[in-house]
């Protein structure tokens, strides 16, 4: 099976296919699309679907209270809290529904800080960064769905490759910034534009690397604990989404 560039499925021997075992043909047709996760105790591309839906729905009520509240301060520790949490899940593979659902309610608190502080700035760009990442999201989807756009160990190379030297690009830009204003100017002016949009697009291939790693972990018969862990993983790369449309359409207002 290959590997997906989100570290939380990378990281995790279910989804990598390390540590799986052969579904016979008998356990294959148990597990079919009649039967459900509380019958088999094993994943299905449904119960990720729900949970992904539950996660979002947690972190669009704690950013919305934090907005309603004005705790935009809370956006900077939020996203510290986040982080730490989303590594702990990633790299310790916790499938607890609780700790995850936990990470959410803090990401949106992060979301909901940062996003009315760009709307203050820029109103509107908050409600056209959601509409954005769901069109962005629910076009992927369809396309993964409608086998135009095919998951191939080249393509995996690609998007992993891409992503890898994305980040450490951000990186250098941020270490950059300590000691000239902006950085290297990736995230201004013409060149922050094209910079965004291929963030965009990056972070639209690594939803369908999460697309494909789901299916086959569901065709592979994991635990059905392992629905919350790839919601998680679903969600990191859909927050990811967010903030760079966020980012670009800053950008363009600024220009």
């Amino acid at each position: 099976m290959r590997t997906s560039n989100n570290p939380a499925l990378t990281r995790s021997p279910a989804f990598s296919g390390r540590g799986t075992e052969t579904v016979d043909p008998l356990e294959e047709a148990y597990s079919g699309p009649s039967a459900t996760s509380r019958e088999t105790g094993r994943m299905t591309v449904d119960d990720v679907v729900t949970r992904t839906g539950l996660l979002l729905v947690i972190a669009l009520t704690t950013g919305g209270l934090t907005w309603a509240l004005n705790l935009g301060a809370l956006a900077f520790p939020a996203a510290l809290v986040g982080l730490v949490l989303g590594l702990v899940i990633s790299f310790k593979q916790v499938t607890n529904p609780g700790v995850i659902m936990a990470y959410a309610a803090v990401e949106g608190v992060f979301l909901g800080g940062i996003s009315q502080y760009f709307n203050t700035r820029y109103p509107g760009i908050a409600v056209q960064a959601v509409i954005g990442t769901a069109a962005v999201a629910g076009g992927v989807l369809s396309l993964y769905k409608s086998g135009r756009v095919k998951v191939t160990p080249q393509f995996t190379k690609m998007v992993v490759g891409a992503t890898i030297g994305f980040f450490v690009l951000v990186m250098v830009n941020l270490v950059a910034g300590i000691f000239v204003s902006g950085g290297l100017g990736l995230r201004q002016g013409p060149l922050g534009i094209v910079f965004g949009l291929f963030a965009i697009g990056l972070a639209s291939m690594n939803l369908i690397l999460d697309f494909d790693l789901v299916e086959r972990g569901a065709r592979q018969g994991l635990r059905a604990d392992y629905s919350w862990f790839a919601a998680f993983a679903i969600m990191v790369t859909l927050v990811w989404l967010y903030i760079e449309i966020l980012r670009l359409l800053a950008n363009l207002r600024r220009n």
